[in-house]
């Protein structure tokens, strides 16, 4: 009789420290997520991968990647979380519901709005989330008017909302067009209350450096493609700035562009979803996870 083989058992705080390191795209910004230290999380991957006998990640100088071993586990990973949440939803309470009417930047939902998505819809199952994607000037109206529940924004003021962290705005260009050598410097702008818009042209005319609007567009897509098609430099929040396209630093002596202020980025949430069990919790969630986001424009 053939005997069988004794695997070792895959703990549940592996798993989701491996998930939460692959979401967070480094072991620094999952320490947070995970209200772990990044020794801690660094720990619990390494009991993982002596538990399989491989690694499960390949650890750079700059990034994380995942071995063949860890691709395949982890969609197991995510099943296996997800399916915790149920048992425990099923056994310790019903689940919320509701709804929740969330508004969030372009720029801002796919690096800061996808974790906090993830981890929310593996608890709260039963809660409709209703999502708004428009610049932070047009969100922050619609909270004060009550017909947004929540919205991650960037600060128009000081005090606006819950502070969670502080997303830098970069000069971005296409590498293969070098607008920035041109003179005046043609720049593409957001509409006229936008912030980023603001703070380029502060930046500008505090340098004295001749520029020239040449382009409009309140979209992200829309300042994408006036730089990718070399009509404009323009300015990002760093989180949005696409690999195809350049940070504009270090550029040679006469044609450097000045410094940028940083966003303040908050959650703002209405008067109106106080009481608001669903409103509540997708709140804690944004705080849990985005609190102490840092800008990922590299990994520890």
């Amino acid at each position: 009789m053939e005997r069988a083989v004794n695997h070792p058992d895959l703990q549940i705080d592996w798993l989701r420290a491996l998930v939460a390191v692959v979401d967070a795209g480094s072991l620094s910004a999952a320490a947070p997520l995970l209200h772990r230290s990044q020794a801690a999380v660094s720990m619990q991957i390494k009991k993982l991968e002596t538990a399989l006998g491989q690694p499960v990640l390949l650890r750079g100088p700059r990034h994380l990647q995942l071995t063949p071993a860890g691709a395949e586990l982890l969609g197991y990973a995510r099943r296996m979380l997800e399916l915790q949440a149920q048992a425990q939803a099923a056994l310790f309470g019903p689940d919320l519901s509701g709804r929740v009417r969330l508004g969030v930047p372009d720029d801002y939902a796919s690096t800061y709005l996808t974790p906090v998505l993830r981890s929310f819809a593996g608890r709260y199952q039963g809660v409709e989330i209703e999502l708004t994607c428009e610049q932070s000037t047009a969100l922050i109206p619609q909270v004060v008017r009550g017909t947004l529940d929540l919205a991650l924004v960037s600060r128009d003021r000081p005090q606006r909302g819950r502070l969670l962290f502080h997303e830098p705005l970069v000069w971005v260009g296409a590498p293969q067009h070098e607008v920035w050598r041109k003179n005046p410097l043609p720049i593409a702008v957001y509409e006229a209350a936008s912030l980023a818009r603001t703070a380029a042209l502060s930046s500008l005319a505090a340098q004295r450096r001749a520029h020239r609007v040449v382009y409009h567009s309140s979209s992200l897509a829309g300042q994408l493609a006036a730089v990718e098609s070399g009509l404009a430099v323009a300015v990002f929040t760093r989180c949005s700035v696409p690999p195809h396209l350049q940070v504009l630093q270090n550029l040679p002596a006469g044609f450097e562009l000045p410094p940028l202020v940083s966003m303040e980025v908050s959650a703002l949430r209405s008067k109106a979803s106080q009481g608001s069990a669903a409103v509540d919790a997708m709140y804690g969630q944004l705080i849990a996870t985005l609190g102490q986001a840092q800008s990922k424009s590299g990994v520890a």
